[in-house]
């Protein structure tokens, strides 16, 4: 059973308690993402997420590593558009000293200007690596482009121009004005008492004084259809095609879910089977599904050699013709609810999950669902449902592509529906 309970500076806790194991998960969530940027400081977010481990006022960033490896224990951090976590996974008899780690990271970092203009160093070339990688640069110029009026649209990872203007005193205000208490959610899941969990998270985080959270208006998002072309001097090319999707808390969210996994969410999908194992057009192929507070997509990636590209395509929309035109049986359903339910419950037998789990839920929703009502809302997934679903999102006006890689003998007017 979760339990949710608030500090007296305004910083939510939840709190699991797991006797059968012998691991504990511990996370901080911010909300706090790239969405929370502008073109003249994006990239920020991720830079503050790889200055909490450059070295507080008293340990320096070999300390950190050093005394997390002496625990035996994992530590690790990752920002989105919407959220940054950072976290941690130990035993049991070592959640005071790992909290205690990650609590000086998130309270007392520097923000050295020497620490800045290395670590500005280390990210240019993880932003090259992503550029180098067509793989990656498919997704993001989608998300660029179709939310090009939106600060959804940014990359995580800023650019090199946004993270050259960077220095210690630039992150530490944006740092004290968004990581404030009311934005941030402690999150404890794993062999622990729940008081002692409660107590040991006063101990560390009750006396932190934050700025008030500004609730600044973001803009409307408003979906662009888009046609994007990023060459590379490769032989393939990468694709991914996308349609508005779903909000992350819509009512059909689970209607999604099925629907995602039969048309392309594993090896036994329909898009899988067709393109890949039936064709031989493709090594990989799959649909996903990106949402976020007040918007979404559906999506189909696709690695291809440049000549397969308009089969592929053609194949594509012949199954999303088909999958409008005719309901999903009903034992293909059952067997999907039946996969998602049992994926989503070994999943639960993870401390790192259920951490995750609880949250992002109560960052995002200030709540949390239990196990019974998420797999009562999978059951309630029907034929019907799906397909109603189903002739929402696929509308071929509003189909955006983007194509990474060998491009240009693509003509977008050859591969359209």
């Amino acid at each position: 059973m979760v339990n949710i309970k608030t500090l007296k500076n305004g910083i939510r806790v939840a709190v699991e308690e797991i006797p059968y194991v012998r691991s504990v998960s511990f996370g901080i969530w911010v909300k706090n993402g790239s969405r929370d940027e502008n073109i003249n400081n994006n990239g920020i977010s991720h830079f503050i997420e790889h200055m909490l481990f450059k070295g507080t006022f008293k340990r320096s960033a070999k300390d950190i590593a050093e005394e997390m490896d002496a625990l035996g224990g994992q530590i690790n951090a990752y920002t989105t558009k919407e959220y940054t976590c950072y976290h941690t996974r130990v035993l049991d008899k070592h959640i005071e000293k790992a909290v205690d780690i990650l609590s000086d990271m998130f309270l007392n970092s520097k923000f050295d200007d020497n620490d800045v203009s290395r670590e500005r160093n280390v990210i240019l070339e993880e932003i090259n690596m992503y550029d180098d990688a067509p793989e990656e640069v498919v997704h993001d110029k989608l998300q660029e482009n179709i939310w090009k009026n939106s600060s959804l649209g940014l990359p995580i990872l800023g650019t090199a121009d946004t993270i050259s203007n960077f220095d210690g005193k630039i992150i530490k205000d944006y740092f004290d004005k968004h990581y404030t208490n009311e934005n941030t959610v402690i999150s404890i899941a794993g062999n622990v008492n729940e008081n002692e969990a409660f107590a040991l998270v006063e101990k560390y985080f009750g006396d932190k004084k934050s700025l008030k959270t500004l609730n600044e208006e973001k803009e409307k998002t408003v979906y662009y259809p888009s046609f994007i072309k990023s060459p590379k001097d490769i032989e393939q090319i990468h694709m991914c095609m996308c349609f508005p999707g779903l909000e992350r808390d819509h009512e059909n969210k689970y209607d999604m879910t099925i629907f995602n996994t039969i048309f392309g969410g594993g090896m036994s999908s329909r898009l899988f089977q067709k393109i890949r194992e039936d064709n031989g057009l493709t090594y990989s192929i799959y649909s996903y599904i990106s949402a976020y507070t007040d918007a979404g997509l559906f999506a189909v990636y696709a690695g291809m050699n440049p000549n397969q590209i308009e089969k592929v395509c053609r194949l594509i929309y012949n199954e999303i013709e088909d999958i409008k035109n005719s309901l999903i049986s009903d034992k293909v359903i059952k067997i999907t609810k039946e996969q998602i339910i049992s994926n989503y419950i070994i999943g639960t037998e993870s401390t790192v999950n259920r951490m995750t789990s609880m949250g992002g839920s109560v960052l995002l929703r200030n709540t949390v669902q239990t196990q019974e009502e998420i797999i009562s809302n999978i059951e309630s997934v029907t034929a019907q449902s799906v397909h109603n679903i189903v002739n929402k999102i696929f509308d071929f006006d509003k189909i955006s592509i983007s194509l990474s890689g060998n491009t240009e003998s693509i003509d977008f007017g050859k591969i359209m529906p």
